[in-house]
């Protein structure tokens, strides 16, 4: 006869976690913590600074939006807007995450400051009718 029997091989039990399992998921891991440290960490850190320039925004500070005109705040319409200035004159609305870049910033503005320095300008005379 030509043709031979075949014989079945005898089956062997589930493979466990440490026969082969765990070597199974470790590339899946490892791929996984590679992805976190290259792509995930780094853009929530910059979404996480993006975040804080955008919030710290103030007027007069010089801008450049995501469609790249540049120009200078001149109003905090509210908590998602501002009034950007591009041009003499010409005054847009622009939503606040729209800002990519702060090219300068101003300044704040020290009020207690100033007033402690305009008291102490004052002739002595003036203070004594006080």
């Amino acid at each position: 006869m030509f043709i031979s029997t075949a014989y079945a091989q005898a089956a062997g039990g589930a493979p466990g976690l440490m026969d082969g399992g765990l070597m199974s998921i470790l590339p899946l891991v490892l791929i996984f913590v590679v992805f976190y440290f290259l792509l995930i960490r780094p853009q929530q850190k910059k979404v996480k600074e993006h975040r804080a320039l955008v919030q710290a925004l103030r007027r007069g500070d010089r801008v450049v939006t995501s469609g790249g005109i540049i120009g200078q705040v001149t109003k905090v319409l509210s908590d998602t807007e501002l009034q950007v200035e591009i041009s003499e004159g010409v005054r847009v609305r622009v939503v606040r995450s729209a800002v990519n870049e702060v090219l300068s910033k101003t300044a704040p503005a020290a009020a207690s400051a100033n007033d402690d320095e305009d008291e102490e300008d004052e002739p002595a005379e003036s203070k004594k009718g006080k």
